[in-house]
């Protein structure tokens, strides 16, 4: 049975309700792209039935959601030259289970307060990707993943 709940906007997304770039999806989860990307072509897996936090997922969908990470890791290894993808479960921002994919070019691409040494930092939004450019990527990942988009 797949729950939602309304006003989620991963929901919306899991319902076909909310506009998003999908790279790929199967019975369980989704990954779309990262409208405000950390760097090019970071991606969330979302899960398609409603839970708060990452360790809600019944194990089923947690193994395919490390499935799914890994299938689209060796696509941006591929697209982007990096060695490494980040992936994570933030628990923050949306309150749904999603997992973020992060090609790494920087060892600073992801960090942490407790690793930074100064003591007063600021931080900025990070931009929205433009549309073109996420339709371009999205139509990459799905390409190289051989997953054609039936929605």
């Amino acid at each position: 049975m797949v729950r939602h709940v309304p006003k989620c906007l991963f929901c919306d997304v899991a319902r076909g309700n909310a506009r998003s770039h999908l790279v790929i999806e199967d019975d369980l989860a989704m990954a779309i792209l990262d409208p405000f990307p950390i760097r090019a072509g970071h991606t969330l897996i979302i899960s398609k039935t409603h839970y708060s936090c990452f360790d809600e997922l019944p194990d089923d969908a947690l193994i395919q959601t490390g499935r799914l990470a890994q299938r689209i890791a060796r696509v941006m290894k591929q697209r982007y030259g990096v060695a490494r993808v980040a992936f994570f479960f933030a628990g923050t921002q949306i309150d749904h289970a999603h997992a973020h994919l992060v090609p790494m070019h920087d060892d600073t691409d992801l960090t942490s307060r407790r690793y930074i040494a100064e003591e007063s930092l600021t931080f900025r939004g990070v931009p929205r990707e433009n549309d073109a450019s996420l339709v371009e990527t999205a139509r990459y990942m799905c390409q190289a993943l051989q997953y054609h988009v039936t929605r």
